[in-house]
This record gives C-alpha cells, sequence and structure tokens, in this order.
C-alpha cells in the first residue's frame, strides 16, 4: 500500500497498487492487439507490457491502481476491430515497480 500526503492541502490518499496478468485468447495476433493494449494502458497510467505468445494468446503484465486496472479489461474484453476476443484469464502477481508500458517482441 503507498500512501501520499500533500502537504499543501493537509490530506491523505491511499491507494492500492496491483499486479495483473492477463492472457487474451483468441483472434487476437495479427491484429494491432499489442499496440491498441499500450495505447489504452498509456492512456490510463498503466505500467507494464504486452506480448505475442507462441499459443497465439497475448500475454499483459499490468501494474496500475485497481479500478484502472479494471477498467484496462473491459477494454481488452473487447480489444480493436480486427480482433475477435473469446477469452481474458486474470491473475493477481507481485508489484515490479513498471515505469512505462511497453511492447516486448
Amino acid at each position: 500500500m503507498y500512501t501520499i500526503q500533500n502537504l499543501n492541502h493537509d490530506f491523505k490518499s491511499t491507494f492500492m497498487i496491483k499486479n495483473y496478468s492477463l492472457v487474451i485468447s483468441g483472434r487476437v495476433q495479427g491484429v494491432f492487439y499489442r499496440n491498441f493494449t499500450q495505447t489504452k494502458a498509456l492512456e490510463l497510467g498503466i505500467n507494464g507490457y504486452v506480448m505475442n505468445m507462441p499459443d497465439g494468446s497475448v500475454f499483459i503484465e499490468a501494474e496500475g491502481e485497481e479500478a484502472i486496472l479494471e477498467e484496462l479489461i473491459k477494454h481488452c474484453k473487447i480489444g480493436p476491430p480486427k480482433a475477435d476476443v473469446t477469452g481474458v484469464k486474470k491473475q493477481l502477481g507481485v508489484i515490479i515497480g513498471y515505469t512505462d508500458f511497453i511492447i516486448k517482441r
């Protein structure tokens, strides 16, 4: 748990950073799914990475506030226009401390 104290306004905001590993299945390779995911993650302020897997799925490791991660998952269930997502598996992971969201090749 991280606590931020804003000294100018004298209040505390507490939030939980989580790490999710996601496996996206369906027609998700060759349809710009990784680019789509990176764009959404950066828009939401999520850090981590996305990569294609040998079995045709896409793997995402993402860190951020839980509510924002759930927002990313909503987008992942839809995907880009040419994708056909048939499944999204989520697993809670250990915080790594990513500072950006990248596409791994």
